[in-house]
């Protein structure tokens, strides 16, 4: 029996001994690889959080105690060792586990996670709730050195020196996020990360000076002048500690026993504490070690090669648009590109190589990022903001203020808009319209293939404001490539030309709006298929025809239905008085748990068979 079969509940842990955890690190590295390699996810952030987690399993009870991952990209290794090992088989699948940490699916999990640089303000939050409580559970969070470019970390860090209760927070330092780190942060932990411990030091220093006879006091309060001033230049962790954390560290993030007993001392000295942790992202399986930023978030792969298994040959909606704009780019030298630490993921470093004045990654700064970008657009250039849809949310404020309320000519490349898949509530785009769609001054685009999307980027480029381009993950659609009507302010696109039924679909879902067009021609149905192609502004004149001349309007979208781009066509024919039966295939007020797309797709009811049968019992 292997020492991870010993495993199976929480707290299990506790159980080993000491001399067998490294060879159970090594066992949870051996059954990650294994998991991943078949389901796809998070590996290598993973592999490089094992003795860390087994650390904080060894002094802490669970689901008593409470640790918060930032992200949540991390918590495989929690997962395992809170009796989810199995369930690790079918992980990210539909009704399996989450890649991400769920309160609906253990105790052990305390907090929802999927977006960074939250962990410590929530962890802050549980701390103060047992004050008030009188309890005495322990308090963590897990935060990476990549969240640590997010300013909501700073917030809680200034608020956690004022509150003063005891909270834990390890900083796990692999010097990256998902790509390599950037910016002032990143340039400090550097400069620490090979500094000697204090903490010790000082301790014992202060302790002397005070036994030291008459004097002692006086001495130590004048050397302490001295020293706070000196030790800026030479002491770790001195920003920290001016905001009034203590912090401790680097330690080293493979060894088990420091990890445990300096935990342990941590949490009981019961006031707000930084425990830096430095560790190999990918540690142990040598692929994953030497390209983390492919391995952070990977596919189905061979163990023995780290190749991808059914690599897709066709381009990405994001391949297509960081070819497209290299090729705007080399055509108009007013074109910068921005990224928040997402320069891979969003195709952006395709521009950094060649452009790399031009292009500026400002970390987890989702929010700095609009505002930076309104700031270059004020000057004459012409921004593009490539940012997933889900993790645009956090700009709401700017892209409404700064951006949109002046006017900017600002573009907004939206990647991951609509459902995503496997990563689930916390990274499905299906928000964007609905929060979008209210701003005044923005235009919004949604284009239906491959195709449309290079016509948009052009046509945003020529567009004097504010304009968001929203598009899918995964294969760039090829199809309807005959049909590309030229770009007209506010005008959709009328792909077939029926009577009766009419569909207007919203850009990726075009696509499966064809397939319900074909399976109604094989019913002798002979239906107008439409692009909608701006969600703002409406066409209202091609409402007015469709209106006119249609007994039934289905409109199909993979956002959310409240706000979304049908609320605005039904309210628009709501006031006009038309009457036309009008069908919204779009996702109800609710969160998209984690699945394949075409899984989603149809529990969300908004495939072509779901809204074939919807259509069915309306003209029945």
């Amino acid at each position: 029996m292997s020492i991870l079969d010993r495993i199976n509940k929480p707290n299990d842990i506790k159980k080993i001994d000491k001399s067998e955890l490294s060879v159970l690190a090594d066992e949870i590295r051996e059954y990650l690889v294994s998991c991943v390699s078949k389901t796809g996810g998070h590996l290598a952030s993973n592999l490089g959080c094992v003795e860390l987690t087994i650390a904080l399993h060894r002094i802490m009870d669970f689901p008593k105690d409470k640790v918060i991952w930032d992200v949540g990209h991390q918590a495989y290794v929690h997962k395992i060792l809170t009796g989810r090992k199995k369930e690790m088989k079918h992980l990210r699948e539909l009704d399996g586990i989450s890649g991400f940490p769920k309160t609906s699916e253990s105790p052990c999990d305390v907090f929802n996670t999927g977006h960074s640089s939250t962990s410590i303000s929530a962890a802050l939050g549980m701390a103060c709730a047992r004050s008030v409580k009188g309890t005495d559970e322990k308090i963590v969070a897990v935060i990476g050195d990549g969240a640590f470019t997010g300013g909501m970390v700073y917030e809680a860090i200034n608020n956690m020196a004022v509150i003063k209760t005891g909270c834990l927070v390890i900083l796990n330092d692999n010097e990256m996020s998902i790509d390599q780190n950037v910016g002032g942060m990143s340039k400090y932990l550097n400069s620490i990360r090979v500094g000697q411990q204090y903490n010790d030091f000082k301790g014992h220093v202060e302790k002397t000076i005070l036994n030291i006879p008459i004097v002692g006091e006086k001495l130590a309060k004048g050397i302490k002048r001295s020293k706070d001033s000196i030790k800026q230049m030479f002491v770790p962790g001195m920003f920290f500690e001016e905001l009034g954390v203590t912090y401790i560290g680097p330690i080293d993030g493979h060894d088990i026993n420091l990890m445990e007993e300096t935990f342990r001392k941590a949490i009981m000295l019961d006031r707000p504490i930084i425990v830096h942790v430095k560790t190999v992202k990918g540690k142990g399986y040598s692929y994953a070690e030497k390209y983390p930023s492919y391995f952070h978030g990977v596919a189905s792969f061979d163990i023995q090669t780290g190749k991808v298994i059914d690599k897709k040959k066709n381009l990405s909606y994001t391949g297509v648009f960081a070819r497209k704009l290299v090729e705007l780019g080399r055509a108009n030298d007013k074109i910068v590109a921005i990224t928040a630490a997402m320069a891979k993921g969003t195709g952006v470093s395709s521009f950094a190589k060649e452009f790399p004045d031009r292009c500026f990654d400002v970390g987890i700064a989702e929010e700095h990022a609009v505002t930076f970008a309104a700031g270059l657009a004020s000057a004459g250039l012409i921004p593009v903001v490539a940012i997933y849809s889900s993790f645009l949310q956090r700009a709401y404020d700017q892209i409404l203020h700064d951006v949109c309320m002046q006017k900017l000519h600002v573009i907004f490349a939206i990647d991951r808009s609509g459902l995503v898949g496997a990563d689930g509530e916390t990274h499905q785009g299906i928000f964007d319209t609905a929060y979008l769609s209210h701003i005044p001054n923005l235009v919004i685009i949604a284009p239906k293939n491959r195709y449309e999307l290079t016509k948009a980027m052009e046509w945003a480029v020529d567009y004097d404001g504010p304009v968001a381009i929203k598009y899918s993950r995964g294969d760039a659609y090829y199809g309807l490539k005959e049909y590309q009507l030229p770009f007209e302010y506010g005008r959709s696109e009328v792909i077939y030309e029926g009577k009766d039924i009419a569909v207007i679909a919203v850009g990726d879902m075009v696509k499966e709006a064809e397939k319900l067009y074909n399976r109604c021609a094989d019913d002798n149905r002979n239906i107008t298929l439409i692009n909608a192609r701006y969600i703002k502004p409406l066409d209202t004149e091609l409402i007015d025809r469709i209106a006119a001349t249609h007994r039934y309007l289905i409109i199909m979208e993979d956002g959310i239905k409240h706000g979304g781009y049908g609320a605005a066509v039904e309210e628009y024919i709501a006031e006009k008085g038309y009457r036309i039966n009008v069908y919204t295939a779009a996702i109800e007020d609710s969160f998209v748990r984690h699945g394949k797309v075409d899984e989603l797709l149809k529990l969300s009811g908004i495939d072509c068979d779901s809204v074939y049968d919807r259509l069915c019992s309306m003209i029945m």
